[in-house]
């Protein structure tokens, strides 16, 4: 008799799971040629009886959400409910009207079988690009949708630490966070995800947790797959850019190896063995499992319940770290494989994601060699004459910027926290450094305003964060004095020069 899930409970305790997700990615494309509706649901029936009774997809898992409304019509969900979390990942266009996220919302529902009312148990929102405000009002309307019952609660997808905690100090009730976590991918814990997390009761859902299947028996000792993944699944395909970033296959091998061991100690598989030490991690509230829901796949469910039998001592935890020292800490945080190099997507790039469209009006101002302004709409810029910034040339002149609210319902966007105010900052400074042609890499200067002494500490390390991301480290210049405003606590100005090939450092 296979053992039952462990289960807990997320959003405050409010909403109870098992420990492992049934995740649909699967059913997206790139694995089975075509997915039968009526089968996959049914192929739900034996994970339920098994107490796998929460599923995660999203809108763009090809037919997930069409496979759970199946579910949900038949008889099966009478006797034995599901839950089911679901994502909304919108391009992030320009639009921001509440009828988008409506519509989005009400097309989930509908496609998961809740027609005529219903909720989504957790709706996930992915942003793409940090410095576009989209975001901030699609989760605005998401927190309308959720007060007229139509979400129970809202989480987040692949976000960084840096925003999600800019997004709990602005007042979103953030019950969630899916990351990739595994032995390979500690980004969770070698970062500040995992505190933050944990001090602000946001649950971790891990995901990438068995690296696509790469972290069991079949691939211990198999030669490398070749580079381009040829002859993979898309999900052996992303992850081999894992493994390739965490310092190759000769050093996979190696963990790999050590979870053996303890496996065999145990009595259980690879995987069991890789899933337990991800929900150990205090963070984690849950593991994503990726299930096909064809014929045969309840063959798997056994395996992966063996995580649940399974005790790690410290000899094995001892065992598998020594494993892992010899392991290249994955660049960046949690989500960063999404928005920054490397991207290890399945085609590892943003190409499927993304348009990064140049401004040929842009172009062509610059040949003329005109002067080029940008205003972002706040009132202020009318009122006083200004705008937020100004390119001359190559040079970019970004004005005093505060963390000013697109929203009318957050009066100042990072709340009372310094730290998170200067996120939100830099943020409004990259728009506007993008929309005349520049990037972070092309600052050169930033002047830093705070009204407090004591948030010196805070607002350097939101400053540091950012510009290593952008690998560069601008001439700077921080002092206390006063702001107009008693909600801003930091103003920052900014002087980029585009065109710059590479950084070298001197001493």
């Amino acid at each position: 008799m296979p053992p039952q899930p462990e289960r807990t409970t997320i959003a405050a305790g409010l909403l109870e799971i098992p420990r492992m997700i049934s995740g649909l990615w699967q059913l997206a494309g790139g694995h089975d040629e075509s997915v039968d509706i009526d089968v996959a649901a049914r192929c739900m029936r034996p994970l339920v009886e098994a107490g796998l009774d929460c599923f995660d997809m999203a809108d763009h898992y090809g037919d997930a959400e069409l496979v759970v409304g199946r579910y949900h019509d038949s008889s099966d969900s009478r006797r034995q409910p599901i839950t089911a979390f679901t994502k909304w990942c919108p391009a992030e266009t320009g639009v921001k009207t509440f009828d988008h996220a409506q519509e989005a919302v009400d097309r989930a529902l509908s496609r998961m079988g809740a027609r005529g009312g219903g909720e989504i148990a957790l709706l996930q929102y992915h942003i793409w690009d940090y410095s576009d405000d989209t975001y901030w009002h699609n989760l605005s309307h998401l927190r309308a949708l959720q007060a007229q019952g139509r979400i129970r609660h809202l989480g987040l997808t692949n976000t960084d630490t840096a925003h999600l905690e800019l997004l709990v100090n602005s007042g979103f009730p953030i019950a969630t966070n899916q990351v990739s976590c595994s032995v390979i991918d500690r980004r969770l814990t070698r970062g500040r995800m995992g505190e933050v997390c944990l001090r602000h009761g946001v649950g971790v859902l891990a995901y990438g947790t068995l690296l696509g299947g790469f972290l069991s028996e079949k691939w211990l000792g198999a030669p490398e797959p070749p580079a381009d993944g040829q002859g993979l699944n898309w999900s052996l395909r992303k992850y081999l850019r894992f493994i390739e970033q965490a310092g190759g296959w000769r050093v996979f091998q190696e963990v790999l190896e050590a979870l053996a061991t303890v496996a065999k100690r145990h009595g259980v598989s690879v995987a069991a063995v890789a899933t337990r030490v991800v929900l150990d991690l205090p963070p984690v509230s849950a593991v994503i499992v990726g299930t096909r829901l064809a014929p045969g796949s309840d063959e798997y469910i056994a395996r992966n319940l063996e995580a649940f039998s399974v005790s790690l001592t410290d000899e094995d935890r001892a065992l598998i770290a020594t494993a892992q020292e010899s392991l290249t800490d994955i660049s960046g945080d949690c989500g960063d494989e999404y928005r920054r190099a490397p991207i290890m997507t399945v085609t590892g790039d943003l190409s499927h994601h993304l348009d990064e469209a140049k401004s040929d009006k842009l172009e062509e101002a610059l040949a003329a060699g005109m002067r080029i302004e940008y205003s972002s709409g706040n009132k202020w810029e009318a009122i006083a004459g200004y705008c937020r910034a100004v390119r001359t040339g190559d040079l970019i002149r970004v004005s005093g910027t505060t963390a000013n609210s697109p929203i009318a319902s957050i009066p100042v966007l990072g709340g009372n926290s310094a730290g998170s105010q200067t996120v939100a900052v830099l943020d409004i400074i990259e728009r506007a450094l993008k929309r005349l042609g520049g990037t972070m890499s092309d600052v050169v200067r930033t002047r830093i305003i705070i009204r407090n002494e004591e948030d010196c500490e805070a607002v350097s390390a939101a400053h540091g964060w950012a510009f290593r991301c952008a690998k560069v480290r601008p001439a700077n210049t921080l002092v206390v004095s006063g702001l107009i405003g008693a909600e801003y606590l930091v103003e920052i100005e900014a002087e980029a020069q585009v065109g710059s090939t590479g950084t070298m450092f001197v001493a």
